[in-house]
């Protein structure tokens, strides 16, 4: 009896010792990064720094925006990135409306709305295009987070800033009763 009762004895305390030795919690932490994150990404868009862009992406990542094919692997991420930022209009922000981690701890997600502002290759006009996006973010080997997929979807086609003349002949129309 005293063998059984020994071995239940170290049996619990090794069970208490082990849940002690648990990792705690961390989803809350993790939501915190991933918006830290991306409140940096957005300040190095205000930058236009190409090289602190792509950094926020893993080396197999892929990039799907409008209008163009997708862009796989940091390397083309970051010549499409520096193609973007040497645009003088180029503009961009977003902003999550929902953060997500995975139980696992080391998949999350973020969706939200973006505004980005370009000038028109074909035209040469100032674009602006307003739509959603969904960001997914696998956790690496130092424990910090890149995007592995990046994909934006505009919410109707890009609208053109209208340019100083035509901002002149409407004003003309306009007092003129037209």
């Amino acid at each position: 009896m005293r063998r059984i009762a020994l071995f239940l004895g170290a049996t619990t305390i090794a069970l208490a010792a082990v849940a002690c030795n648990e990792p705690a919690d961390t989803h809350d932490a993790n939501v915190k990064a991933i918006k830290n994150i991306e409140t940096q990404w957005n300040q190095d868009y205000v930058q236009k720094d190409a090289d602190k862009l792509a950094a926020h992406f893993a080396e197999d990542a892929v990039l799907m925006a409008p209008g163009m094919a997708a862009i796989t692997g940091k390397d083309a991420i970051r010549t499409s990135l520096t193609q973007m930022t040497s645009d003088p209009a180029m503009a961009l922000s977003f902003q999550a409306s929902k953060v997500e981690v995975a139980k696992s701890g080391d998949l999350a997600y973020t969706e939200g709305s973006y505004s980005l502002t370009v000038t028109d290759p074909a035209t040469k006009k100032v674009i602006h295009v307003h739509g959603g996006y969904v960001t997914v973010y696998r956790k690496q080997a130092g424990g910090t987070w890149r995007a592995v997929s990046d994909i934006a979807t505009p919410d109707a086609p890009p609208a053109t800033v209208p340019s100083a003349k035509a901002k002149k002949h409407a004003a003309a129309k306009k007092r003129h009763g037209r």
